[in-house]
């Protein structure tokens, strides 16, 4: 089944590359949809795909890249949309 998810990344996950990770984890998983940094310093990720795949996609937001420190992800489950067309980095 298909869904989206929205989540709001906390901990050391700024300036280290943490966006390339997540757009090379969403293709990967075969996601479409967006990341960004926010102001206060967490990352927003919007991903939407199979829902098995967005599983294990939080699985690896939740790991984090060698360089980050995951402290905290914030997961909302939404209905599928269908609107994205492929991964992107935003700012």
């Amino acid at each position: 089944m298909k869904k989206s998810v929205h989540l709001l990344i906390s901990g050391m996950v700024q300036g280290l590359g943490f966006r390339y990770y997540v757009h090379r984890s969403a293709r990967r998983h075969l996601l479409t949809g967006w990341v960004k940094n926010l102001d206060d310093g967490r990352v927003e990720v919007v991903a939407e795909g199979d829902e098995e795949e967005l599983r294990l996609f939080i699985k690896d937001m939740e790991k984090g890249s060698r360089f980050s420190t995951v402290e905290d992800v914030k997961v909302d489950w939404e209905s599928f949309s269908n609107k994205f067309r492929s991964f992107e980095i935003t700012t």
